[in-house]
C-alpha cells in the first residue's frame, strides 16, 4: 500500500511539473509571437520611411518569371534599389558567368515618375519608371501591411519579359547586396 502511495505521489508530481512546463512553454511562445509582431512593425515603419525617402533596396529571395515559373535565389545578388535618383535592377539566378559576372544581368538607370500611395488596408504601393543604357522599364513595388515583406514587378517597355522579385524591403544603408557589372 505504501508503495502504491509513493508511485501515485511521484505521478502527481510529474503531472504537475509537466503542466507547469506546458504553461511556461505557452507563455514563452506567446511572448515570442509578441516580440516578432513588434519587430515586424518596426521593420514596416523603416521600409515605408525608406520608400518615402526614395533610398531603399528590395533584396529578393525569390524570382517569378513571366509564365509563372519561380526560383529561389540569393538576396545578396538579386535586388532592385533606388538611391540618389539612380535605380539598379539586378537578377542573378544562375551560377557565375552572365553579363554581370554573377550569372545574370545588372542594369542601371535614372528613376522618374516616382509615386507612392497607401490603400485603406495599409498596403503601400511605389512605382517608378527607370531609363538607362540597358533598361527602360516600369517598376511597381508592393509593400505588404505590417512587415517589410514586399514584391516588385519589373515590366520592360520593349518586350514582355516581365519579372517579379519577392523579398524584404530595407533602407539602402542596411542592405547587404553585391552589385555585378552593369550594362
Amino acid at each position: 500500500m505504501n508503495r502504491l502511495i509513493v508511485i501515485m505521489t511521484v505521478l502527481l508530481v510529474a503531472i504537475a511539473a509537466n503542466a507547469q512546463t506546458k504553461a511556461e512553454r505557452d507563455a514563452r511562445r506567446k511572448e515570442q509571437k509578441r516580440l516578432e509582431a513588434v519587430q515586424d512593425s518596426i521593420n514596416h515603419v523603416k521600409a515605408v520611411y525608406a520608400l518615402e525617402n526614395m533610398d531603399f533596396v528590395l533584396a529578393a529571395d525569390q524570382l517569378q518569371f513571366k509564365r509563372g515559373r519561380s526560383a529561389f535565389v540569393s538576396s545578396s545578388t538579386n535586388f532592385v534599389s533606388l538611391s540618389d535618383g539612380q535605380a539598379v535592377v539586378q537578377v542573378a539566378s544562375y551560377r557565375g558567368g552572365g553579363p554581370n559576372g554573377l550569372g545574370g544581368i545588372t542594369v542601371e538607370g535614372r528613376a522618374s515618375n516616382m509615386n507612392i500611395k497607401t490603400d485603406k488596408k495599409g498596403t503601400v504601393y511605389f512605382s517608378m519608371h527607370v531609363s538607362g543604357v540597358g533598361i527602360s522599364a516600369s517598376v511597381r513595388i508592393t509593400l505588404y501591411k505590417g512587415s517589410n515583406e514586399a514584391s516588385v514587378e519589373v515590366n520592360p517597355n520593349f518586350h514582355s519579359n516581365r519579372i517579379t522579385l519577392r523579398g524584404k524591403l530595407l533602407p539602402y544603408s542596411e542592405a547587404g547586396v553585391f552589385k555585378g557589372f552593369a550594362r
